[in-house]
């Protein structure tokens, strides 16, 4: 037996529809600007800026992958070609000969240099400039109670993605 429908209203659709445009054409955005201007794509900028922010600049791949909510075969094919590119090192984890590290290089890292105030600057025109102070706490406000209720959620998501949102809350 299916339940019926309790369908969105006029203010909640258009809201929906805002915010599926948000999440469909921001990231499309900035992988363009980033292919432009860094020869880099959104998830390879990610997963740099990943090891970059690691004290270490290493990272477990099964870390990228719950970091860039991306499957572990895909982050080991783009670590792959990052490597290639001499942008980050794998190497075997000392603590679990099972597990594969990706180390930022001194070329990854002036990469990162390069890539992120151009990354800056079209986040902060795309998202930042129309919203002011106010806007702008509304936004990281209405953000952290959506990430909340992901959180709280009975929903079957993968125990990687749950401790994301663990680790943003």
């Amino acid at each position: 037996m299916t339940e019926k429908a309790d369908w969105l209203d006029v203010d909640e659709m258009r809201t929906w529809r805002a915010l599926h445009a948000v999440l469909v054409l921001l990231p499309a955005a900035l992988d363009a600007q980033l292919r432009r201007d860094a020869q880099l794509s959104y998830l390879e900028y990610y997963v740099l800026a990943g090891l970059t922010d690691a004290p270490s600049g290493s990272r477990r791949l099964s870390e990228l992958a719950i970091l860039t909510n991306a499957e572990l075969s895909r982050i080991s094919h783009l670590v792959a070609r990052l490597e290639k590119r001499g942008l980050v090192e794998r190497r075997t984890n000392p603590d679990d000969a099972r597990a594969t590290d990706a180390v930022l290089t001194e070329a990854g890292r002036a990469k990162m240099e390069q890539a992120a105030p151009g990354h800056v600057a079209t986040v902060r025109k795309l998202v930042f400039e129309g919203l002011g102070e106010a806007g702008r706490d509304e936004l990281n406000k209405t953000a952290a109670r959506i990430v909340a209720a992901l959180n709280a959620s009975e929903l079957p998501l993968a125990p990687s993605i749950r401790k994301a949102l663990r680790e943003t809350t």
